[in-house]
């Protein structure tokens, strides 16, 4: 088999990865789905854990966020453990509790925006609504299950260009009024739409919900959000480039996840995908919450032995970067405009923004030299705002050393993103070179 085959194949399995995630609740369940078919044990917070040399385990919390991890052979202490870090959401429109409205003789929902959405994107798409529902069951216990309504149900009309002469030229969105959904006609008959009573008859039908006739009284609540159907593709006349949507950040989890399968060798890898990223990780399950930290305790309980274990470990922070667009160059630093395939990216930011180091930057330019793949680096023009990752974050929280990296994309938080066809792979060799290989760390002349 070639390797242009095997990338081929690479990316066609990250397309359908994407393509059944349209939340970060389905993409923790696809990721725990494949790591159950690999072998790993699924362990679960509540019980008392019993972690053996050799095996292969993973964790959920709050159905969106993930730990994977594999139990080497070598001591903790002296080997340390190899870290991949990535996320699970995504900016998007995420439907309102009282969902209903009513405007002009139409069925809409009521939105609210999810993270740092570039909403111009969201209009005149096809678009469908998935998520997490909780109901009570006959027993009158409450109960949750993913929802996939997975046809077109809904879309945003834009406003014609001759009710708007101004669109093109100084167009604002108001994101109260702009951006609502529009679902089907209304019934002059009836008062108002019942969301609630399409949501049961959905979950009804989907036999795999385990919630079958449900009434619209038996839906406690839910958390839902609109996402474009429009499937994942590869494109370009060359086929370049990876177009989709949740590009950022869907494909690191993917990339690291096939890493970590790939891998073997000695020593001790871990996988986390935490949700919450775009909104500042401040949750129970977010980079900023304690799901990371308790997993160690709880698999190095001997404080004196983690701390060292830390002090040799390391995390990739995996998260896309800004790829020089060829229309706005001037929107980034003339020596730091990564380019679509040529290479995964470091990304540096002298305030901390992002956690490389040099230390850090430098061992990554070495998997990348061993591994025979391009790398770039990014910096922010100096008078423009810098985002960050989970990166800092996990670092400030955690205490481990840590790089942030990624695949150079364009349109980062467009309803559809668009990155190169070379760039994951290659990502996937380096993480999985990271994964096995013994690296001495802190070491100073």
């Amino acid at each position: 088999m070639t390797n242009a085959t095997v990338k081929n194949d690479f990316n066609q399995d990250l397309l359908q990865f994407i393509a059944a995630s349209p939340t970060p609740f389905h993409a923790a369940a696809e990721m725990a789905q494949r790591l159950t078919a690999a072998g790993f044990q699924r362990l679960y917070e509540a019980d008392h854990w019993q972690l053996e040399v050799g095996g292969r385990y993973f964790v959920t919390r709050n159905d969106s966020s993930i730990v994977a991890f594999v139990h080497a052979s070598e001591p903790f202490s002296e080997s340390g453990i190899r870290m991949v870090g990535a996320h699970t959401d995504s900016p998007c429109l995420k439907i309102k509790p009282q969902a209903d409205v009513k405007s002009a003789g139409y069925h809409q929902v009521g939105v609210e925006v999810y993270g740092g959405a570039l909403l111009n994107t969201w209009f005149d798409r096809d678009l469908s609504i998935a998520g997490r529902v909780t109901y009570k069951d006959a027993s009158s216990e409450p109960l949750s299950c993913l929802v996939d309504f997975k046809a077109p149900v809904a879309v945003v009309p834009s406003l014609a260009i001759h009710l708007d002469r101004e669109a093109n030229r100084n167009r604002s969105i108001n994101p109260q009024q702009d951006i609502l959904p529009v679902l089907m006609l209304a019934d002059a008959s009836e008062d108002a739409p019942d969301f609630a009573r399409l949501l049961a008859a959905e979950l009804s039908n989907q036999q795999e919900s385990g919630a079958a006739s449900l009434a619209a009284g038996d839906i406690l609540d839910f958390e839902l959000c609109l996402y474009d159907t429009q499937a994942p593709a590869l494109i370009g006349l060359k086929r370049e480039f990876i177009a989709s949507a949740r590009l950022d950040n869907l494909l690191s989890c993917y990339v690291g996840l096939q890493a970590l399968l790939a891998s073997d060798g000695k020593q001790h890898r871990l996988l986390v995908c935490n949700d919450h990223e775009e909104v500042g990780s401040a949750s129970a399950c977010g980079a900023k919450g304690p799901m990371l930290d308790q997993f160690l305790q709880r698999m190095i309980p001997d404080v004196s032995e983690r701390m060292r274990t830390l002090d040799r470990s390391i995390m990739i922070s995996a998260d896309n970067a800004h790829g020089i667009h060829p229309n706005f160059t001037a929107k980034h630093d003339a020596q730091h405009g990564p380019r679509l395939n040529a290479g995964p990216v470091i990304k540096v930011n002298a305030n901390q923004r992002y956690a490389t180091n040099s230390e850090t930057s430098g061992m990554f330019r070495l998997l990348c030299q061993e591994a025979g793949v391009p790398v770039q680096s990014f910096v922010s023009r100096t008078d423009m705002e810098c985002g960050s990752t989970i990166g800092p974050i996990t670092s400030a929280e955690v205490g481990v050393r840590t790089i942030d990296i990624g695949v150079p994309t364009f349109a980062m938080h467009s309803i559809r993103e668009l990155a190169g066809s070379d760039d994951a792979f290659a990502l996937k060799q380096v993480l999985e070179l990271f994964y096995r290989r013994p690296l001495r760390l802190g070491q100073s002349v």
